[in-house]
């Protein structure tokens, strides 16, 4: 991880990042390739859906202004990336896409950071809890790209 990141605003510092094995509906099964990605279609296009209804009744003021226009940008980017990495024609291109999906991802998170901790007034709560989800988003597309790249 990035050691300048500060992410006490998504993570409490002292809670070791344990996750899960994923559950499909069938129960504790893993779910397929073709079902986890369809999962993660979804999951990407309702958070980036989520951020945009916050940004909407957030208020006016022109950091908040430019700060709305660069969290909109990358969180749809990260949906519509995803969704092209999904119909790759390629490994290359998969990969590719993928390492657009977490840049973008990445700067999702940064402006939230920049939210969270500015003085501009917003619901705090809500910052936090999207950005536990873009967060968990970009763990999962990292970790997802760094094992295409070693196979």
């Amino acid at each position: 991880m990035d050691e300048e990141a500060d992410w006490t605003g998504f993570v409490p510092a002292d809670q070791d990042m344990v996750f899960a094995e994923p559950v499909n509906a069938y129960g504790s099964q893993r779910p397929t390739n073709q079902e986890f990605s369809i999962q993660l279609k979804k999951r990407t296009k309702a958070a980036a859906i989520q951020l945009i209804n916050f940004l909407q009744v957030a208020g006016k003021n022109p950091a908040l202004n430019v700060i709305r226009y660069q969290l909109i940008k990358s969180a749809t980017s990260v949906a519509a990336n995803y969704r092209a990495a999904c119909r790759a024609r390629s490994k290359k291109e998969w990969y590719a896409k993928m390492c657009i999906v977490v840049e973008e991802c990445d700067e999702t998170v940064f402006w939230l950071e920049i939210l969270l901790e500015s003085e501009i007034q917003v619901e705090k709560d809500t910052v936090r809890t999207i950005g536990k989800e873009y967060f968990t988003l970009l763990q999962i597309f990292a970790k997802a790209r760094a094992n295409a790249k070693t196979k």
